[in-house]
């Protein structure tokens, strides 16, 4: 299966570009230059591994080369476990596994942790974020092969296979009650790694870092002393930003349409209904910030798939969350609380 970020999200560094386009993924870097005020010096060390499908980039800010080393070694560790527990592209990882035979018995705890969140979201979006969602990928991503889309019968087949409520999680086992139902976590399984690496990078001392595992998460602040700041991709323009977003202690998931495409005129894409079976074709993309990474993941793709109305009522219900939206016509429409550099129609 082809490897395809579905997002792009740009990290700048007070204000100034400090990442490229390499290979179709944002790299998040810090470039600009150590300010004269601080004392000691703070070096800025990055390292860049393969994880979940995306390229991971950490960025940290420390007095010593050999501390940062030391915790983005550890971070790395944590992202080599969440990949080994989540990723969907290894025969031999649990969710392979639970995907394979229907169940998983003694469950790692953050499988437990990711599903349990995943389950909360598709309650609060009443199903537009379904985990479950994977039979109906691969019929798309399958006949998308042969330049087609999928006849109705398969379709309809699929279809059947997905109900976030036909998950059973526990500590000691999960199970899939239908035969043919399987799970992805490419929606929600970079956040939660980006929370680990935050975590991680918190226990080896770490109070300035930027982390790009896909989604973007933040301490402290960038080189010159200010929050850092990430350009979000504009869904059409490849070389444009749809707007400047500036870190303000949360974190930064966007789900746009233009990631993986099934059809040639882009109506159908990566980003499915549950419950329709179909593409949303209203909207482009969408940002989502939240206190964290797991939930700013889950949220950019349920807004994404519930549209502008219902989007928006999702997150006046979400503590800490604010939301940009692009339409597929260009406009721009910004939650109030979206500490963002830029124009938009902004909804309260």
């Amino acid at each position: 299966m082809q490897k395809i970020p579905r997002r792009r999200i740009l990290a700048l560094a007070a204000g100034s570009l400090a990442g490229g386009l390499v290979g179709g993924a944002w790299l998040a870097q810090d470039r600009s230059l150590p300010s004269a005020s601080e004392s000691p010096p703070l070096a800025a060390v990055t390292r860049r591994t393969w994880a979940l499908g995306t390229e991971v980039s950490i960025t940290v800010r420390h007095p010593s080369v050999p501390t940062a080393n030391g915790a983005i070694a550890a971070a790395f560790a944590e992202l080599a476990l969440v990949e080994q527990l989540m990723s969907i592209y290894r025969p031999d990882s649990e969710l392979s596994r639970l995907n394979c035979t229907g169940r998983l018995q003694c469950p790692h705890a953050y499988v437990v942790q990711v599903l349990r969140e995943a389950n909360r979201w598709s309650r609060e979006s009443d199903g537009a974020f379904d985990v479950t969602v994977q039979p109906l990928w691969k019929t798309f991503a399958a006949a998308a092969q042969g330049s087609q889309l999928p006849d109705e019968s398969t379709w309809q087949a699929a279809r059947q296979l997905v109900d976030w409520r036909k998950l059973t999680i526990g500590p000691e086992e999960i199970c899939l009650q239908a035969p043919g139902m399987a799970v992805t976590l490419n929606g929600i399984a970079q956040g939660f790694a980006a929370d680990r690496v935050l975590a991680a990078l918190r226990q080896h001392g770490i109070e300035h870092a930027l982390i790009n595992a896909g989604e973007l998460a933040t301490l402290g602040c960038s080189a010159r002393r200010d929050a850092w700041s990430a350009g979000i991709q504009h869904p059409r323009q490849t070389d444009q930003y749809a707007a400047i977003a500036e870190f303000d202690g949360r974190a930064l998931a966007t789900s746009g349409d233009y990631a993986t495409r099934f059809s040639a005129d882009g109506r159908h894409h990566h980003l499915l209904d549950p419950r329709r079976g179909v593409s949303p074709t209203h909207v482009a993309s969408v940002s989502a910030m939240a206190p964290t990474a797991i939930e700013a993941d889950a949220l950019s793709t349920a807004l994404f798939v519930l549209g502008v109305d219902k989007g928006l009522d999702l997150v006046r219900r979400s503590p800490g969350v604010d939301a940009l939206f692009v339409l597929a016509d260009g406009e721009q429409i910004i939650t109030s609380g979206f500490p963002v550099r830029g124009t938009g129609r902004v909804s309260g």
